[in-house]
């Protein structure tokens, strides 16, 4: 069983900066692909940036190509998405999800929510005008 445990959101003015962060428990973190989703007020949950593991590539959605940057630390079994220039638009629960077993190909999979086989509880994040 892996546990996530996500941090980092609050309220921030348009233009701001926030780091969320993911703490995950299980030992081979290392071989996870971790992705970021977020799920806006009356809106299905979306996806924002995956870390693939099997090919070692980042994908992120159109909308926060530029802004958003996923990253990981190994040792410390912890996943990061950095978010610059925020946007009004950007205000949604984050969500952290780690794919154990990453059988993914390519942006279309590693962006399709079951394929996921944990979820953090979310946390909030608030961009104002």
């Amino acid at each position: 069983q892996v546990q996530l445990v996500e941090s980092g959101g609050g309220l921030v003015q348009a233009g701001g900066s926030l780091r969320l962060s993911c703490a995950a428990s299980g030992r081979t973190f290392s071989r996870y692909t971790m992705g970021w989703f977020r799920q806006a007020p009356g809106k299905e949950r979306e996806f924002v940036a995956a870390n693939a593991w099997s090919e070692g590539k980042t994908y992120y959605v159109e909308s926060v190509k530029g802004r958003f940057t996923i990253s990981r630390d190994n040792a410390k079994n912890t996943v990061y998405l950095q978010m610059n220039s925020l946007k009004p638009e950007d205000t949604a629960v984050y969500y952290c999800a780690a794919d154990a077993n990453d059988y993914c190909t390519g942006y279309g999979c590693y962006a399709t929510l079951s394929e996921y086989d944990y979820w953090g509880q979310g946390t909030q994040v608030t961009v104002s005008s």
